[in-house]
């Protein structure tokens, strides 16, 4: 379903689309050389993803196209199949599209199975390691390129490689490159209102090709080199059984890094326009753009945060912003698409530097003395493991680190719940009646109490709980405060159950709600107990233990 497209906000919407198509244009032509599909691969993903993305998604005012970890992932699948296919690079292109195909049909399922929400899930130390890695793996690859070499495809290669550039630099593409660095690093830093009309990577783009034209000898430094006219062919998508595990495996990295990146940013649109943006209906948007991206030959996309910003800026409201800057790429392409030849490859390598530096999440790195230990090992683990092993290996990692941390700080909450004692007055939810059996009781009686949902990871500290008590003849375990249970819980009491009988201790169960009731019963823990000695009330079950206590006197 569109979104409600109208034409309230269309002066504002017409110059939002004109400015961020001017922002989007040198980005993606360095995203489409950056992958390894060539500039107009990148121009290609910013039409159509820009395009459908803004008429079928859930964020008004987004704009998406290529983004900087959907490049590193999609400069890994073009590799991938380059190196299976080393005398084939129609087909080896044609299966790494294909991969794009089925990550939007991924994302399309994603919408309508309702799982944008689950974002929340994902803990800010992974997405911060995450899109850090993607940013220091951006550098790493642009290292080359800035020094006139033709980079490695993997970080690790182009970091080793990068001493012997630095020994022998193209000094022509250094010194473009240097231009390049400079200006999209001063000019929206001192110059505001001339970043505003001209933004600096536009500014840059321009500047360091015309220094090179006019200056410079001619095949002095490497340039973007041909790039093709008119619309782009059709790319129907071909699956190869052997290697259909391996392409649902990337389309699914693609799918899952391209609905938290339009995710993310859809979050920072809400920020600046104070609205809510629809998750799954902005995950089916993305899905479909990136599909139709994958059937034209172009990178995928998602949601680009700094897009977005600026067409906010600059007064884009509605989906027609987006859907006009994809539009004005496309116009640009066909028109003027010979120009872009001369533009040096150095050139957009200092813009993608530039892009790489902002990804990396330096406000998170600021604060890292202030961060928990173990939010701290998470960043850092999942940033390593991104650069230096494998995307979804990364985030798996990092999603299994963090489900330990929050396993540990739930169990320290309900073993905090936990209540023990043997002397009144020491637990404050005990009435004055109960209170004083206790205190009759002169310690025979331990009184344990289970509060909140209990857990197999809470299970052995309530045992251990247990332990330390001793020299009492009647434990009465109270689950009045426990809403639920799973099964390693209910073996937990089974065995203090077991044990407490079995040393000649009376037990008493108190307050179980139908829930946890159902599931003693169903594991044959009540069974276990002597008949009566289970009470709907807490003072119900003291009062039975202190009976039988008084009456083995």
């Amino acid at each position: 379903m569109m979104p409600d497209l109208n034409f309230r906000n269309l002066r504002g919407d017409i110059y939002g689309g004109i400015t961020v198509a001017v922002v989007a244009l040198p980005l993606a032509l360095a995203m489409g050389l950056a992958s390894g599909a060539g500039a107009i691969a990148g121009v290609y993903g910013a039409i159509c993803v820009g395009f459908f993305a803004a008429l079928f998604g859930g964020t008004p005012a987004q704009v998406s196209g290529p983004t900087g970890p959907m490049t590193v992932v999609m400069a890994t699948v073009f590799a991938h199949y380059a190196m299976l296919f080393p005398d084939d690079p129609m087909q080896s292109l044609t299966l790494a599209f294909s991969v794009v195909v089925l990550g939007g049909l991924f994302q399309i399922l994603f919408g309508i199975l309702k799982v944008g929400r689950y974002i929340e899930f994902v803990p800010h130390a992974v997405i911060s390691g995450f899109m850090s890695g993607i940013g220091v793996i951006i550098i790493l690859l642009q290292i080359g390129p800035l020094l006139g070499y033709a980079s490695p495809s993997k970080p690790l290669a182009a970091a080793e490689a990068a001493p012997a550039f630095l020994a022998q630099p193209n000094m022509a593409a250094l010194f473009l490159g240097g231009v390049t660095l400079l200006v999209v690093y001063t000019l929206p830093r001192f110059l505001p209102a001339v970043n505003r009309l001209l933004p600096a990577p536009l500014a840059a783009l321009i500047l360091g090709t015309l220094i090179y034209l006019l200056w410079l000898p001619s095949g002095s430094t490497p340039l973007l080199g041909t790039i093709p006219g008119g619309l782009p062919d059709l790319h129907l998508p071909v699956i190869e059984l052997s290697l259909l595990p391996d392409m649902l495996k990337y389309a699914l990295i693609l799918a899952a890094l391209g609905a938290i990146d339009s995710l993310l940013t859809s979050l920072v649109a809400d920020n600046i326009t104070r609205t809510f943006h629809d998750p799954n209906r902005e995950l089916i948007g993305q899905g479909i753009g990136n599909t139709v991206a994958g059937l034209f030959g172009g990178l995928p996309g998602a949601g680009a945060t700094m897009r977005t910003v600026v067409n906010v800026k600059a007064g884009g409201k509605t989906p027609l912003s987006g859907a006009l800057h994809a539009l004005i790429l496309l116009a640009v392409i066909l028109g003027a698409g010979t120009l872009a030849e001369e533009i040096p490859k150095a050139v957009l390598a200092g813009i993608l530097v530039k892009v790489g530096t902002d990804i990396i999440d330096w406000d998170y790195l600021k604060r890292l003395r202030n961060i928990s230990k173990a939010g701290v090992s998470m960043m850092i683990t999942v940033l390593l493991m991104t650069v230096f092993v494998d995307l979804i290996m990364a985030v798996a990692v990092g999603m299994v680190m963090a489900s330990f941390v929050f396993m540990s700080r739930m169990t320290e909450l309900q073993l905090q719940s936990i209540s023990a004692t043997t002397r009144p007055n020491e637990v404050h939810h005990l009435s004055e009646a109960e209170n004083a059996i206790l205190e009759a009781a002169q310690g025979r009686i331990l009184y344990f109490h289970l509060g909140g949902a209990m857990s197999f990871a809470a299970a052995k500290g309530m045992s251990r709980r247990l332990a330390a008590f001793d020299g009492y003849d009647a434990l009465v375990l109270d689950l009045s405060d426990v809403p639920q249970i799973d099964y390693t819980t209910s073996r937990a009491l089974d065995d203090m159950i077991f044990d407490a009988q079995h040393t000649g201790r009376l037990v008493f169960l108190s307050g179980a709600r139908r829930q946890v009731r159902e599931m003693l019963n169903n594991q044959k823990v009540l069974a276990h107990l002597a008949d009566g000695h289970e009470h709907r009330h807490r003072l119900e079950a003291l009062e039975h233990a202190r009976v039988l206590l008084s009456d083995e006197r």
